[in-house]
């Protein structure tokens, strides 16, 4: 591709996307970085990286975001890194429907929304690259994930199925799907689960002790946990290579997890990963 390439890269706040959108813009990427405060605005801006407020449950902000980002880029978008998303632990029967609609609002259908959006000037150009970041949760259950779960299957099977229809277009569709990774999710799921679930009253209470004790860091360690920058290895593969992989396993439970989801009859992987907390 001639010229400065350009990316839409959302959740940059912190994170993977604060992490990617820096290491894009050092390796020579026109990067347009997406936050849903206005205080995360200045740190992006500093770096020199061009910043906007979206918010992927307001679709008019994904619109807004579009239309400055081909504004500016004279209708260039080259690559979308989708990234935004939070999880919201609760066991399935503690989750209200409408505590559910919002983790598939952020999590899934404003990622279309936004994915809908850059095709049409990729097609124009020839050529594009969509990446999502979707999670090992997007492959494999988890006991007390199921809102999140079921976001990022769903991701997966609407993502592998754009792969299949955009090709020969020249635009290609990527999954990431990490294991831990050090960001603030955990602090941002654990403000979830006290927001929106009963956790004295349940049914679960006495697991949730533990899963609390795992949000808020007084629980054990998880000694396989990466930095960002794991991320940013696959992502820039996936931009780059001349034949990008549809996925993208990051971290060694999420291999494992791919592994064993392969090797294990269903049954008993899923026995496995019942006690797999």
């Amino acid at each position: 591709m001639a010229g400065e390439r350009t990316i839409v890269v959302t959740g940059c706040s912190s994170g993977i996307g604060a992490h990617c959108a820096r290491a894009l813009k050092a390796d020579g990427w026109r990067v347009f970085a997406t936050v849903r405060k206005p205080d995360d605005l200045k740190g992006l801006e500093a770096d020199g990286i061009e910043a906007f407020l979206m918010d992927y449950a307001r679709t008019e902000t994904i619109s807004d975001l579009v239309g400055a980002v081909l504004e500016r880029s004279g209708g260039r978008i080259d690559a979308l890194f989708n990234n935004g998303a939070y999880g919201q632990p609760g066991a399935v029967e503690d989750l209200s429907t409408a505590t559910l609609r919002a983790q598939f609002e952020a999590n899934f259908f404003g990622w279309h929304e936004l994915t809908r959006q850059v095709i049409p000037p990729m097609r124009k150009r020839g050529e594009g690259r969509i990446v999502q970041c979707s999670s090992i949760l997007g492959v494999v259950p988890y006991r007390y994930r199921g809102a999140y779960t079921a976001s990022k299957f769903a991701l997966e099977g609407l993502s592998i199925t754009l792969r299949m229809e955009l090709q020969g277009s020249g635009i290609h569709v990527s999954l990431i799907e990490p294991g831990p990774i050090a960001t603030r999710f955990t602090a941002n799921a654990l403000a979830k689960i006290k927001e929106h679930i009963d956790l004295e009253n349940s049914p679960h209470a006495v697991d949730y002790i533990r899963q609390l004790a795992r949000l808020d860091g007084s629980g054990p360690v998880n000694r396989h946990k990466l930095g960002p920058e794991a991320v940013y290895s696959v992502l820039k593969h996936a931009l780059n290579s001349k034949n990008p992989r549809p996925h993208y396993p990051v971290t060694t439970p999420a291999k494992q997890g791919m592994f064993l989801k392969r090797l294990l009859p269903a049954d008993l992987f899923y026995r496995l990963m019942r006690w797999m907390d």
